[in-house]
């Protein structure tokens, strides 16, 4: 009987389980924040950065598990703040979810090239960005 119950509790105390860290570095502050609250009803915790010398601070403090980066931030290039992030002993294994409204010859491919897991061009669908995201993280815990 008590192995029926812990059973039947465990699927209810994985719902409530905040699902972990997210890193916004874009320096959109209104789009960040709709997303910061889609995100946080998904149970995963925010934090945003409006520089990307600000979001590689923010990684390697608080390591989340996964950053959502712009390409264009004010202070660098998004590509650089990507190959940072997969150079650093401390922030390697973190995911990164590129999310940009910039086109161009072989972008996707320098993104993947500068350490990205995924690009998404904005405007983008939030449930595709949410299943990449669950794969992203996912991913990531398979590798350990």
């Amino acid at each position: 009987m008590t192995h029926q119950l812990a059973e039947a509790i465990e699927p209810a105390a994985q719902q409530t389980a905040e699902r972990g860290l997210i890193l916004i570095i874009d320096d959109d502050q209104a789009m960040s924040d709709v997303l910061a609250e889609r995100l946080s009803r998904q149970r995963f915790r925010v934090v945003w950065a409006g520089t990307g010398s600000e979001g590689l601070a923010v990684a390697r403090r608080q390591r989340p598990d996964l950053v959502l980066l712009d390409l264009r931030l004010p202070d660098c290039d998004g590509l650089m703040i990507c190959q940072e992030l997969a150079d650093s002993l401390e922030t390697c294994h973190v995911p990164v979810i590129i999310l940009s409204g910039l086109e161009g010859k072989d972008l996707v491919r320098r993104c993947r090239a500068a350490g990205s897991r995924y690009f998404l061009r904005k405007p983008y669908d939030p449930n595709a960005l949410l299943l990449l995201i669950r794969d992203a993280i996912c991913s990531g815990l398979d590798a350990f």
